[in-house]
């Protein structure tokens, strides 16, 4: 996942991918996974130059990424930390550990840092409750952390 691809750059990228794929009911879905990870994100010129090629209005596009979760319009940070807020974690503090990151990283959940560095958001259960709080940073877990360890984990992403 290239985030610093550009627009022009990542619809040639796009083209190619739609052009070898069949067009069949599941295009319109693997041509949009295509582009969230091509750009990080769906932006607005993709989900328009994906609405001419697969000739579907994009109407129809934006109600698709509304509906998954997995999509997101907004660019988010070259590294997403997303705070497990379900039942255990937040006994064993997933608010106070979330606090301090939205305050290390000065923004709140569901938001991403200026330079794009960081984005962190709350999830409902990772399914680790034995490491509870989980914090994931892209695809690497840190179990059991607590406020203390957040200053050591945002540096040993910070570039």
């Amino acid at each position: 996942m290239d985030h610093h691809v550009s627009i022009e750059d990542g619809l040639k990228s796009l083209e190619a991918f739609i052009s070898a794929s069949e067009k069949n009911d599941t295009a319109l879905i693997k041509v949009l996974y295509e582009a969230q990870r091509t750009f990080g994100y769906l932006p607005r010129e993709a989900v328009f130059f994906i609405g001419e090629q697969l000739n579907v209005p994009v109407s129809k596009i934006y109600g698709i990424i509304s509906f998954y979760s997995y999509f997101t319009t907004e660019p988010k940070g070259r590294y997403q930390c997303k705070l497990c807020m379900g039942t255990a974690c937040f006994v064993r503090g997933a608010d106070k550990v979330a606090r301090e990151l939205e305050s290390q990283l000065g923004i709140k959940m569901g938001e991403t840092t200026e330079d794009k560095q960081f984005s962190l958001e709350g999830l409902r259960c990772v399914g680790a409750c034995g490491l509870a709080p989980v914090l994931l940073v892209n695809e690497e877990v840190f179990g059991k952390v607590g406020v203390e360890d957040m200053s050591k984990i945002i540096a040993q992403h910070q570039e």
